[in-house]
Order: C-alpha cells, then structure tokens, then sequence
C-alpha cells in the first residue's frame, strides 16, 4: 500500500516531469549509465548536448571499447571531472569482456564495474532493471531531510541512517519503487531545491517537518560547507593544460602546455596532477598527450 505522502508526490510527477531523454521506455541500461555518470556534479542543461552526442557515437558499450581514452576524453569536452570519461570508458571495457556487451543487471556486479559506486549502482539496476533500491542523489537527501528529519539540508555525506530511511519509504508494490525514486529526484530539482524552494507548490507541504518546524534556517552542517572559488585554482589550471592536450591530434611538447598557464609550480603541480589521474602520458622528448 502507498502511504500518503508517497501517492502525492508520484501523482505530482506524472503531470510535472521533464521529458529526459534517460527516462524515456526506450532508454536502454547502457543510455541510463551514460547519463547517471554524467549528472554527478553536473546540471541536466549541460549533460542533455554531451549525453546526446556521445550516444550517437557509441551507442553500445562495444563501440566506446573500441575507442581509445584519448578519444572519450576528448568527446567528453568541457563538461568538467574528466576523469568521469575515463571511467566510462574502463566500464565499456569492463562490460565487453565480461559479460557480453551487455550491462548488468545485478548490484554485485554494477559496483564491479569501474568507477561505479553505490548511488550509481543502485540508480542504474531501479531505473534501467525496475528494481526495488534506495537511490540516493543530492535531491533525494534534501527531500527526505526536509520532509522526514526537519533538517535544511543533509549531511555532507550519505549516512547509514539515511539509507535505512530511504529504504523504509520504498513502495513495495513491484516496478513502483524506480518511479517514486525517480518522482522525488524531481521534486527535489525542480520545487525543493538548495537555495530557493518552492514551498507552495510542494505536494507534501502539509506533511513536511521542515515547514511544519517554521522553515529553520539553521544549517548543522554548515560550517563544512564553503564555496569553492576556481579562478585561479589548480583546477583551472587542470582545465586548462586538458584543453590544450584535448585539442591537438598527437604529442603536445612542453611549451605549448607552459603557454597555457603562467605560474610554472602551480603548471607544474597541476601537469603532474593529470598524469597521476592517467589523463595524460609524458612522452619521450618532454612533450605529453591524452591516455592511449
């Protein structure tokens, strides 16, 4: 039996949710893969393009194994945490060798997959498999913070009892828990957002402990939470060697890569950064390149 509060937020969903290209009946399990890689730390605005153009051109995992790092690193572009591209592609591999070219469809064996962690894991075998997991993203933590626990917001981290209490709120009904988890994903994105959220608009507002409580303000997790500046960081400076490499078809030598960044330790530190995450290879002669 669906409680209340469950009924009301899928009957929201189903006149209010965004037509993802990931949620349609036709997206397979590899389409759902790519597009949950992609969405960690990152807008679905900037996803839907690079989601789109890389499924066009591998649409199996197959075809992204036959593909060189060097060439997922640069269709994955500036769409940020490149390493993301490397893992995909170490997952295509993985999914090749061992199981056919077919994803799979168990837990045990989505974690053993390359650069697969829990959420994505669970997220992957509820919504490509209809099967009953927690899926806890970032909006998801914030819903049931609010609407269960009070809280402004969740801890930095997923926490065991945040598990347990996602859990105990799955519909039990079969193929119903990939839609509320799917259904409160998006009213955390779209109405209980971080910064602005949409109160009146809420279809549990009523049964929400956080409203009930007067909207505290007071954040308990807040003083671990601190804006990251990137104007000269190394992670702009990442960017930045990555894009020179990014875009050259061979060997890039060393004064080019010094062209792109004027502070010599921090190029440097940063240069050296990209190769212990194998997002390039130092070459004979001094020069570097994407992974091969």
């Amino acid at each position: 039996m669906v409680d209340g509060r469950a009924a009301a937020i899928l009957h929201w969903y189903a006149s209010h949710a965004r037509d993802l290209p990931w949620r349609r009946p036709d997206a397979g399990p590899w389409a759902v893969l790519v597009s949950e890689i992609m969405l960690q730390q990152t807008p679905v605005s900037r996803v839907l393009p690079a989601y789109d153009a890389w499924l066009k051109r591998w649409p199996e995992p197959s075809a992204l194994a036959a593909a060189s790092p060097a060439d997922a690193v640069r269709q994955w572009g500036r769409l940020g945490y490149p390493r993301r591209a490397l893992r995909l592609h170490a997952s295509a591999r993985a999914i090749t060798q061992r199981h056919g070219g077919v994803v799979p469809d168990t837990l045990d064996e989505l974690l053993a997959l390359p650069g697969v962690g829990a959420y994505t894991a669970a997220a992957v075998a509820s919504f490509a498999f209809g099967q009953r997991h927690a899926v806890l993203d970032t909006n998801v933590r914030r819903v049931l913070a609010r609407l269960v626990r009070g809280d402004l917001r969740p801890p930095p981290s997923p926490t065991a009892m945040e598990v347990r209490l996602a859990e105990s709120l799955l519909p039990a009904e079969p193929g119903l828990a990939p839609q509320w988890s799917v259904a409160v994903m998006e009213l955390g994105a779209l109405i209980c957002t971080a910064d602005r959220p949409q109160c009146p608009d809420c279809p549990v507002v009523a049964e929400c402990a956080w409203h009930q409580a007067g909207q505290p303000t007071a954040d308990p997790h807040q003083a671990r939470r601190r804006s990251q500046a990137y104007e000269g960081t190394d992670r702009q400076c990442r960017g930045r060697l990555l894009a020179v490499l990014r875009e050259s078809d061979g060997p890039v030598p060393a004064a080019l890569l010094d062209a792109a960044w004027a502070d010599e330790s921090q190029r440097a530190r940063s240069l050296a950064s990209l190769v212990a995450d194998g997002l390039a290879e130092p070459l004979p002669g001094g020069s570097y390149a994407l992974p091969r």
